[in-house]
């Protein structure tokens, strides 16, 4: 389980393995198809000749914004000097993008980002698109400018060759992993159909499909990069069923339910009409092979004898993915943590929100590096997790009874890349423990993770302290703080949350809550549990000295400005899906509203002084307002009570109560973040 804070052959042809100030033998990756071959090292090359001009044509957010209107690979990462103009120093080189040549070389520009700037310059100057298929360009373009891109950036540079390497052979999985849900989504059936412009290419590259997903324009139908009808289906499921709205809830019903929506399965009809279930590396056997050819390239590179852990790790995800029998790599990845290695590596089908039943685990790669300051705060909450557990149980009461609890507190990570169904289009993961099926999860011997360097940069700090002004009252307001540590609090809470109560794994009369709820609504109800546990164990820790009262206020605000981000993107998909987030931040907000601690004001300025309306917290009735919230959501998993779920969802996420209107206008005034990745060698 996750937590978020929110190709056609030229957008897909090729992933550059490439940053500013890189190696002569940085790894160019193959044609990125389902018949691709594994990443290859190029030869050395001869420096490109330096060019000396200066670049101020453009600043800096128009420069990024035309560049993925081209989609082009450069992102001028900041103006450091102040001179308005893009330095060699300042550009970086993006992966998971069409390949390009060198951008820099030696401290100084090539060629081809003269070339490449030219083009940007030229393109800033453009009119809106004409001719016949200018409407739906128009629309394009407004989706890629409705998403500003925000930079995670690697510096390798003082790291030893045997980390480069290693680094390099894990893109090389990643980047088959990439082809693996590109087939496994749906998007390389449709491949070949992609628009020809740059900026058709660049959405298809950029979602996963030719869809627009940003919340202004998810729902329209013309917003495709495919022109005509966007017909794009996953492959999981046979196209003849998926035609049908209600393919899922059928499958639901079907007498072999049970193994038709198991994790790691295909669905594939028979001549005779029945559906099988056919197991992944029956499906996608010859990709799965070669990521393990890559992860056994990768253990080979690892050489540290401190890094045992890691290496056992690779060579366990190596024959899971062969035999599609995960948990030998999820017992070695269990045994990995921040003080056994300085990687983080999950690379397996994990998790189901991207598909359309919430049913099957999609391939993806989260790769980091440890960030040893999760340490403290994991020596002060081991020692309680079980009390943790015990007055859970209590708070929820029959038919739950507290269990033996024995999960890993969550692991600070920086991360490197993220690849496949984790690369999402609009936000990012910035919590998850996993994994979410078989013994490592029902026994509690999981792992969590908070990924500390998502939405800490400077330009992802002010849009959101502007996001807060906007909604908040100034009273409420002054407990905001630009501090990543709280938002890092709430996450380590929401994730602990998933390993404590009835999780994933938990039955009722049978049931496990997939069974129970459904795929999505089931989702759902884990992420709002975990969430609402993330309020919910902040005072508590706080009265056995782990947190201070101040922390808590803040944290709380915090939380609230979070559920405020994901309420604005929506709170169902296209095709009538639940957004997991987005429905649970309803729910909170709403129950939070009835229990008058939290209070829109209709009449209020906003922090900012711009809007009429704002929220403000009570802070003396928000523990009362979060107990109560816990125990009815975590009594309501207790008891699979499906109708009290969609009673909650009916009355807050489809109902008047939470002002979604105005949250939604204020909040998209600013664009919505999409994470690009690139590397220093």
């Amino acid at each position: 389980m996750r937590i978020y804070i929110a190709r056609s052959a030229l957008a897909f042809s090729t992933f550059a393995v490439a940053a500013c100030g890189g190696s002569p033998t940085e790894p160019a990756q193959e044609p990125a198809t389902p018949k691709a071959t594994a990443t290859a090292v190029s030869p050395a090359r001869a420096p490109e000749p330096a060019v000396s001009r200066v670049y101020k044509d453009l600043d800096r957010a128009t420069f990024n914004k035309i560049a993925v209107r081209l989609n082009q690979p450069a992102y001028w990462a900041s103006d450091a000097d102040g001179d308005g103009a893009i330095d060699p120093d300042e550009l970086a080189t993006l992966l998971f993008y069409p390949a390009t040549p060198k951008l820099t070389d030696g401290g100084a520009f090539t060629p081809a980002f003269d070339k490449l700037y030219g083009a940007v310059v030229e393109a800033s100057k453009a009119t809106a698109p004409a001719g016949p298929d200018a409407k739906r360009r128009g629309l394009v373009t407004q989706e890629l400018d409705d998403a500003a891109s925000v930079l995670v950036r690697t510096d390798l540079r003082k790291e030893t060759s045997e980390t480069k390497e290693v680094v390099r052979k894990i893109l090389s999985a990643a980047a088959l992993v990439d082809q693996l849900y590109f087939v496994q989504s749906g998007a390389s059936s449709v491949a070949t159909q992609i628009a020809a412009d740059s900026e058709s290419a660049s959405l298809f590259r950029r979602n996963w499909a030719p869809r627009c997903l940003t919340p202004k324009l998810e729902k329209n139908d013309a917003c495709t990069a495919l022109p005509g009808t966007d017909a794009m289906l996953v492959d999981i499921y046979p196209a003849s069923i998926q035609k049908d709205a209600g393919f899922c809830k059928k499958l639901e019903a079907d007498k072999d339910a049970k193994t038709l929506l198991a994790p790691f399965v295909a669905v594939r009809e028979g001549k005779d009409g029945n559906m099988t279930a056919v197991p992944y590396n029956q499906v996608y056997g010859d990709l799965m092979r070669k990521v393990a050819a890559e992860l056994r390239a990768a253990e080979a590179a690892v050489k540290d004898p401190k890094e045992e852990h890691f290496r056992t790790y690779l060579r366990a995800a190596a024959q899971s993915f062969e035999t599609n029998d995960w948990q030998p790599a999820d017992e070695a990845w269990a045994k990995m943590n921040a003080r056994n290695s300085k990687y983080y590596l999950r690379i397996a089908p994990d998790e189901t929100y991207w598909e359309p039943c919430s049913q099957k685990a999609g391939f993806h790669v989260s790769f980091a590096l440890i960030d040893q300051s999760s340490l403290g705060l994991q020596d002060k909450l081991a020692p309680v997790q079980q009390a943790m557990e015990d007055d859970l149980a209590k708070l929820i009461g029959a038919p739950y009874t507290a269990r033996k609890v024995t999960f890993h507190l969550p692991d600070f990570i920086r991360i490197v890349i993220n690849a496949g169904d984790s690369r999402d289009p609009i936000g990012g993961t910035i919590g998850q423990s996993l994994p979410n099926w078989g013994p490592v999860a029902s026994e509690g011997r999981g792992r969590t993770v908070a990924m500390i360097n998502l939405y800490t940069d400077p330009d992802s700090m002010k849009v959101r302290r502007d996001k807060a002004g906007s909604m908040l009252t100034k009273e409420t307001m002054a407990f905001y703080a630009d501090d990543p540590s709280l938002s890092n609090l709430s996450t380590v809470l929401h994730e602990a949350t998933h390993n404590l109560g009835p999780a994933h794994e938990y039955k009722y009369q049978g049931k496990k809550d997939d069974e129970a709820f459904g795929g999505d609504l089931a989702s759902m109800l884990e992420e709002l549990k975990s969430q609402s546990g993330a309020l919910y164990y902040l005072p508590w820790a706080a009265k056995k000295g782990v947190f201070t009262e101040e922390q808590v206020k803040k944290a709380w605000v915090d939380s609230i400005v979070w559920g405020l981000n994901h309420i604005s993107r929506g709170m169902y998909t296209a095709s009538g899906q639940r957004k997991a987030y987005s429905q649970l931040a309803a729910i909170q907000m709403g129950f939070l509203m009835d229990e008058g601690a939290l209070i829109w004001d209709a009449t209020a300025k906003s922090a900012s002084g711009d809007d009429t309306g704002a929220f403000k917290v009570d802070f003396v009735k928000m523990g009362p307002a979060v107990d109560k919230l816990m125990k009815t959501v975590g009594a309501i998993k207790a008891k699979g009570d499906k109708a009290g779920a969609l009673a909650l969802a009916k009355k807050y996420v489809d109902g008047p109560k939470v002002p979604q209107k105005a949250i939604t206008e204020r909040m998209l005034r600013f664009p919505q973040p999409s994470f690009v990745y690139a590397i220093d060698w």
